[in-house]
């Protein structure tokens, strides 16, 4: 695996642009081309409502934005005598496919971790793309039998 020389920083409103090209990448890759002429107003209202409590990171290499995670904190409800504990869920990771396997998944991930490890975060979490499992693997998640998860039965139309 040759390693690029990627610069892996927190984005934030002066990266809308960067980061709506890139869920454009995302998604014509898994779904192929849909032109959508609104995407660009919907995705930075999207972004305004999440920062709040998302936090988005972009890798560049050149100054030309490859790839992006971000991690949505949630906090539980306070306790007597116990500050509330917080967790994070990781989303959105894609890297576009000239650049992958090249060390720059791992870089945004490292990044992602070592900010919940500094914030106390007591679990990530993320569902994982089949292709994406190896990576996830190699920096320490499991399976996660302890979650449960509900969804809802679709009503015929």
């Amino acid at each position: 695996m040759t390693v690029a020389e990627a610069t892996v920083r927190r984005a934030g409103v002066e990266d809308l642009g960067a980061l709506t090209e890139l869920r454009r990448a995302s998604a014509r890759e898994q779904e192929g081309e849909r032109p959508d002429p609104g995407f660009g107003a919907g995705f930075a209202a999207w972004f305004e409502r999440e920062q709040a409590h998302r936090i988005f990171w972009l890798a560049e290499i050149g100054g030309r934005p490859v790839g992006s995670m971000n991690l949505m904190v949630f906090e539980r409800m306070p306790r007597p005598g116990r500050p509330p504990g917080r967790w994070g869920y990781l989303g959105n990771a894609f890297v576009l496919e000239a650049h992958r396997n090249q060390g720059v998944g791992r870089q945004l991930l490292d990044a992602i971790l070592g900010h919940a490890t500094a914030r106390g975060l007591v679990r990530v979490v993320l569902s994982p793309s089949e292709r994406s499992i190896p990576l996830y693997r190699r920096a320490g998640f499991r399976a996660a039998d302890e979650l449960l998860v509900w969804t809802p039965t679709p009503t015929p139309t």
